[in-house]
């Protein structure tokens, strides 16, 4: 259905890098939620109350705060679609997470307060009756909810939505638990048992709902703050900048996520140091442009000449190296030169620290300037650590 009303109503919808589309599969899938939820909400209520069943009445209020999630999700799409202006010159793209966040939170009060209305039904346990209606709403319930998260995890990969992933982890959690409302009826049904196994599984689709809620405020929560960006996609970077002849290496990378389809990337690349700047810059521009065009995004590069005709800055540099994967084997060297001088001589160069390296920045400096001044005497090293943002 969705493939269909992509078709209808979405110019190339393949083309996912385009605000406008990503703006239109958000309002799509949303527009479809609604619908849905509200479906399932009428009957779902009709249902629980025929069967007097806490448990299924609340699922049904379940979907219909779903159905509220939804518009605020297309509220989100929409808005954070919006062109940049004078006071927000990165766009607005982030209110798409801000909606996932609003989302999330809303999928955590409706457990809140389906687990109280659970735990009353525990101590003050009511008769519930099953019947062919109630059964049948919630088996087809349970088909639609895992519709739902089938088709809206399908799109926020295809759109890379932490918004729509919400969504999607909300109608899992909603098949679950309306799978455990359903055994539990069918249970109370045929076993004559004095457990409230609708107080019960009421509070059991209650947890889920809220380790829902919790997971998906953690996946809109990271865009916000500021996450590593994925490695196939620093992978997919550094190749593209490679390709460009004569870069040899790319460092000093950072990507700035202001939503999606506003990524800002800026990154150093090395260069033989010996060639025509004016040459190299014409690399770097072509460099920017390709990316530009194959991401979606701003680029900005920094060039970094490497003097690859020394033989004294390459026998240091292949020193140090080999030296640095003693302390950790994650650390690795750039921008190395050096400095003569009648009585030393400076060896100048920058070691990216990996987050997951427990030694100090003083230790590193320490042990690989003891190091190096072992094998080279006249060598001292200015040393300047960088950390990751990759």
């Amino acid at each position: 259905m969705i493939k269909l009303l992509a078709k209808l109503f979405i110019v190339n919808p393949d083309d996912t890098e385009n605000p406008a589309v990503h703006e239109k599969y958000g309002v799509i899938c949303g527009g479809f939620g609604v619908f849905l939820n509200v479906l399932l909400f009428v009957f779902k209520l009709f249902a629980g109350i025929a069967a007097a069943s806490v448990a299924v009445t609340a699922d049904a209020f379940n979907n219909l705060s779903d159905a509220g999630s939804s518009i605020i999700t297309i509220i989100g799409f929409k808005f954070s679609s919006k062109a940049p202006d004078s006071e927000h010159p990165f766009g607005h793209g982030r209110l798409e997470y801000i909606s996932g966040l609003i989302v999330s939170f809303l999928i955590i009060l409706a457990g809140v307060e389906l687990l109280k209305s659970s735990v009353n039904a525990v101590l003050h346990p009511e008769p519930v009756e099953s019947g062919l209606l109630p059964v049948l709403v919630l088996f087809v319930s349970i088909l639609i909810k895992f519709y739902m998260y089938v088709y809206n995890h399908s799109i926020s990969k295809k759109i890379n939505s932490a918004a729509m992933e919400a969504t999607a982890r909300d109608s899992l959690s909603d098949t679950v638990s309306t799978f455990v409302v359903l055994a539990s009826m069918l249970i109370t049904h045929f076993v004559d048992t004095s457990v409230p196994l609708d107080g019960i599984a009421g509070s059991v689709v209650a947890v889920f709902i809220v380790i829902s809620g919790i997971t998906a405020a953690r996946d809109t929560i990271n865009p916000l703050l500021g996450s590593t960006p994925l490695p196939e996609f620093v992978k997919d970077i550094e190749e593209e900048v490679i390709k460009h002849e004569p870069v040899l290496g790319v460092h000093d990378l950072v990507v700035h996520d202001y939503g999606p389809g506003r990524t800002m990337i800026s990154l150093h690349a090395e260069v033989p140091g010996d060639i025509n700047i004016f040459e190299l810059h014409d690399v770097i521009d072509n460099a920017e442009s390709d990316m530009e065009k194959r991401f979606n995004c701003i680029v900005t590069i920094h060039m970094d000449p490497i003097d690859l005709k020394n033989d004294e800055v390459t026998s240091l540099r292949e020193l140090v190296s080999s030296e640095v994967v003693l302390i950790d084997s994650g650390i690795t060297v750039h921008d190395l030169r050096i400095v003569p001088g009648r009585t030393h001589t400076n060896v100048i160069f920058d070691i990216v620290k990996p987050l997951s390296c427990r030694q100090s920045d003083e230790y590193i400096r320490e042990t690989i300037s003891a190091r190096v001044k072992d094998v080279r005497p006249e060598c001292i090293c200015v040393i300047n650590i960088d950390h990751p943002f990759v």
